[in-house]
């Protein structure tokens, strides 16, 4: 049994080190080979010769050098100090050199400079965090080109009413446009993911809808806790009153002359059930389940929350 083991593992090593390298997989590496893949992808980027590009993961640079010979200015986001030699050796001593700047690191603890596109193949684990940093990035970039895994791109683009549709869907819609742009096989990657992958088309809404995302965060994280439930059977959890309850208590104490509610007014006997069950009541949102819900829906449900004093960050 160990000497089957052993040669699967010898094999695996033959697939990735025909390029000198071994890829790591604590870092999602899986290099895309496939030179009509990455061609779309640069084609739906609608790139301009004075943009500047973020990648994200260039790998090898085989995207990178389709994307320095139409820009001004790449700058490629990079964790492999083994990859970030290799991609600095690609250019080197060529009309390319100078249009390339290197960020060697974490692009999640990496502050991002100024971009118009972003264009990447995104490591698996890092997609939901990387999404959000990017549409809350500022000042706004056009579009970003991004490739993930088949079902975090479905969930990226589902409706209300549709088996996939969750917070990630709400939440990334709220900020953007997203459309699916294509499917790319595991056989275009080497070594071969697990998984199929498809690429998506992110547009920011610019400007942005006038409202505050870590508010809207913490109502979809409510909402979402059970998205098949009503909202009035996921607003009666103890956790979540006590959270709410704090939070208006906190904000009726707040020194603000504007405000309708103090902290003196707060009669002796509230109860924060009664008064979230009532608003949820009189905006008809009791009976909704956040599987149905649209943008508009979620939107109204928070302006019913906050214009009673309760907020969610």
């Amino acid at each position: 049994m160990p000497k089957v083991k052993s040669e699967k593992k010898s094999r695996i090593h033959n697939e990735v080190s025909k390029q000198g390298i071994m890829f790591n997989k604590d870092f999602g590496q899986h290099i895309l080979k496939n030179p009509m893949i990455i061609t779309a992808m640069v084609e739906k980027s609608a790139l301009r010769p004075t943009d500047t590009v973020l990648e994200i993961g260039p790998g090898t640079g085989n995207m990178t050098v389709k994307l320095l010979e139409q820009v001004k200015k790449v700058v490629a986001c990079e964790i492999d100090t083994r990859l970030v030699a290799e991609l600095q050796k690609r250019v080197q001593g060529t009309h390319l050199q100078s249009k390339l700047q290197i960020l060697v690191g974490d692009v999640l603890k990496t502050e991002l400079p100024f971009f118009n596109v972003c264009v990447a193949n995104i490591p698996y684990q890092i997609s939901s965090p990387l999404v959000f940093k990017l549409l809350l990035h500022r000042p706004f970039f056009r579009c970003a080109v991004l490739m993930f895994q088949r079902e975090f791109a479905q969930r990226l683009v589902a409706k209300p009413g549709d088996k996939l549709y969750c917070r990630l869907s709400v939440n990334t819609q709220l900020l953007a446009r997203v459309d699916m742009i294509m499917k790319v096989g595991k056989n275009n990657f080497r070594p071969p993911p697990k998984v199929e992958s498809s690429v998506v088309r992110i547009e920011p809404r610019n400007p942005p809808l006038p409202i505050q995302y870590s508010e809207w965060d913490g109502l979809t994280r409510i909402a979402f806790i059970r998205k098949n439930k009503t909202l009035g059977s996921s607003f009666k959890q103890t956790s979540v009153l006590a959270t709410l309850e704090k939070n208006y208590r906190l904000y009726c104490s707040l020194d603000n002359t504007k405000r309708k509610l103090r902290s003196d007014d707060i009669p002796e006997d509230f109860n924060i059930k009664s008064k979230v069950e009532k608003i949820l009541t009189e905006s008809k949102f009791i009976d909704k389940r956040p599987r149905t819900m649209d943008l508009d829906d979620f939107m109204m449900l928070l302006n019913a929350f906050n214009s009673q004093g309760i907020h969610f960050a």
